[in-house]
């Protein structure tokens, strides 16, 4: 950073890893290789794109800080395959990226659960995700029944999420107050996923029932979707749901026959 004359932008949210061998375990999950297009969002200082790079893959590097531009131009332009883009990643375009592309990235704590509905809907998704959230974020997108929120219904039901290594917050320059955590997630296959027909409503449904988490699943849904308890009851029985459960304790399978009971608005 000293010989990059550049200092951590604290509204970006900004905290860049320089532990070696915990990029290189991101990198290692990543699994990168000749054929791979990799997007890597907010390559900061590129300690991450050196290695990504070194594994022989095509990396798309998107990054919003224009002082980061030309310290990682004079870094990475002679080396193959690395194209930079100064871009706000949730205005850029992934349906440019080719089919089946990677994503890598050290993600700022305010934009996680943005980036991750952004990359879960978008039209041409990648088929692998490597991600560094805060720690608790990574519990919440790995989460189980019980205790489960609407970030973990989000990501589990487009994602098989798998746990990676905690990596603590003194391996960060600046260091952030909280540990982080490395996420894997790997795309389901579409015949894995909810029908599209029914994802509308869906996430209607599971928006409404963690609309007021503390609640029961039938108060948190009757004041969600603007119907009375005793309907609300119906529906919930219709699913085989009791409705004094918490919405943190149903399945992806139970929120799916929960939205088929619901009628639509």
């Amino acid at each position: 950073m000293a010989d990059l004359d550049i200092e951590a932008n604290k509204d970006l949210g900004q905290h860049w890893l320089i532990d070696p061998d915990s990029l290189e375990a991101i990198c290692e999950l990543a699994r990168p290789g000749p054929s791979d297009y990799i997007l890597e969002i907010g390559p900061g200082t590129g300690n991450l794109t050196d290695i990504l790079l070194s594994k022989g893959a095509h990396l798309i590097a998107v990054e919003i800080d224009k002082g980061l531009l030309a310290g990682l131009a004079r870094r990475f332009n002679n080396r193959p395959g690395f194209e930079l883009i100064n871009a706000d990643i949730r205005s850029y375009d992934l349906g440019q990226l080719p089919k089946g592309y990677k994503v890598v990235a050290n993600i700022p704590y305010y934009l996680t659960g943005y980036l991750i509905r952004q990359l879960s809907e978008s039209a041409n998704p990648p088929s692998l995700c490597v991600l560094l959230v805060q720690k608790e974020v990574a519990e919440r997108l790995g989460a189980q029944p019980g205790k489960l929120s609407l970030l973990g219904v989000t990501a589990q039901t487009y994602w098989s999420v798998t746990l990676g290594p905690v990596i603590k917050a003194s391996l960060f320059n600046p260091p952030p107050k909280v540990d982080s955590q490395v996420v894997v997630l790997k795309r389901r296959s579409k015949d894995s996923q909810i029908p599209a027909n029914l994802n509308r409503q869906f996430f209607r449904v599971v928006g409404s029932g963690f609309s007021q988490r503390r609640k029961t699943i039938a108060n948190s849904l009757s004041a969600g979707l603007k119907i009375s308890k005793s309907t609300t009851e119906d529906y919930l029985r219709q699913a085989h749901i009791d409705p004094k459960r918490r919405p943190q304790e149903l399945s992806l399978e139970e929120w799916t026959k929960l939205a088929e009971a619901f009628p639509e608005a």
